[in-house]
């Protein structure tokens, strides 16, 4: 049964509105003024205010105003009963919120078209309300689990390595979850691998095979796979990890092994950025190889690793394209060969962080955040 407000000084329009609408099931309430007819909104919640324009103290305008400016009243159907009939009339009575009118002499016929109508649509307000509210809850639910399962897969990242290398790192998803991944470990004593990989896509979809092939490399589990050796590794993971088996997507991957005895450093990339090694002179070199397609694509796809000496007080990068990939503030799309010579300029004038090279960017970034999911190594040797 849908309640219905009347707010009327008037007793013979009070009586012909009650009468007509009790008739058809309708539970009435009735207040003679506006002030009363405010305070009985707030108790009787009704779905449907009836209410004369031409009152003393409070209009009906003003009652209409006060009904919508309520966030536990706004969705009360609200009809204007007026004598008016001036269209600069009902346009200011839209203006305050109105919903409809109703002209008097009250016609019962009319009164009850009105209504009818005014309760379908208040109906389908109140069934969009709650629909809303269940999706509101829904996300929620939602944004809390990425939530729990972004601070996991932050916690399987490494943490700062020091000692014959020192590495840092920092992960700047573009969402709550995303696609890169990075680690770096001793192999025994004197191997230290150190890779990123970017999985296409953002997102969940992209999180899980990204953190699956993080816990298949650390646990060195992968078949067929010499870890010393890149090209090798790269190649196992290729096989496993296709589009077309597995899953749809294919991911970029620079892997890189240190062996400390010598100051050397073989490499291979599959799709992935150059690395970016700094000489202590502030020389920089690209360390990749271009046209190497990204892992998953096909499957007799072939890498190739290279290897380079590396000079004490030398710095590696290794990093997503999402650090380069940016938009800045004048429209231009950012390059990595920008980024190469940001690194160059920032070592010739002093000791460089990864915050020193974040803030940079962010500098030039059109955005607040980073579009793509946004990862970087570096490790001082």
């Amino acid at each position: 049964m849908y309640k219905i407000l009347i707010i009327e000084d008037e007793a013979i329009n009070q009586l012909i509105l009650q009468q007509s609408l009790e008739r058809q099931g309708y539970e009435v309430a009735i207040a003679s003024d506006g002030a009363a007819g405010l305070t009985l909104a707030q108790d009787f919640n009704p779905a449907l205010i009836i209410c004369d324009w031409m009152m003393p103290q409070m209009s009906g305008l003003e009652v209409c105003h006060r009904v919508k400016a309520d966030r536990y009243l706004a969705n009360i159907f609200f009809i204007l009963l007026t004598a008016r009939t001036d269209i600069k009339d009902r346009i200011e009575g839209l203006d305050s919120g109105a919903d409809d009118f109703l002209s008097k002499p009250i016609q019962p016929n009319e009164l009850l078209a009105r209504v009818r109508a005014g309760l379908r649509i208040y109906q389908s307000a109140q069934a969009l309300r709650q629909l809303t509210e269940a999706l509101q809850t829904q996300q929620q639910h939602l944004e809390a689990e990425l939530a729990q399962a972004a601070s996991y897969v932050t916690s399987l990242l490494p943490k700062p390595l020091s000692g014959k290398v020192h590495i840092d790192a920092q992960f700047l998803p573009s969402q709550q979850l995303g696609g890169d991944c990075f680690d770096f470990y001793w192999l025994d004593d004197d191997h230290l691998v150190l890779y990123v990989l970017d999985v296409s896509g953002h997102g969940l979809g992209a999180a899980l095979p990204s953190v699956s092939m993080q816990q298949v490399l650390r646990s060195q589990s992968l078949p067929n796979a010499n870890f010393y050796e890149p090209s090798s590794v790269l190649v196992a993971l290729n096989q496993i990890f296709q589009m077309s088996t597995q899953n749809p997507r294919f991911f970029t991957l620079w892997y890189g092994v240190y062996r400390h005895s010598r100051r050397t450093l073989d490499y291979a990339s599959a799709g992935h950025p150059p690395a970016i090694l700094v000489a202590p002179s502030g020389d920089i070199q690209c360390l990749g190889q271009a046209g190497q397609l990204p892992v998953g694509v096909f499957a007799d796809s072939a890498y190739a690793s290279d290897q380079h000496t590396i000079q004490p007080g030398s710095i590696l990068y290794s990093f997503s394209d999402g650090l380069y990939e940016i938009q800045q503030a004048e429209g231009e799309l950012w390059t990595y060969e920008g980024l190469s010579q940001v690194l160059s300029q920032l070592h010739r004038s002093g000791s460089v962080t990864l915050n020193t090279i974040f803030e940079t960017i962010h500098d030039l970034n059109a955005r607040e955040t980073f579009e793509d999911d946004c990862s970087i190594i570096q490790a001082r040797f």
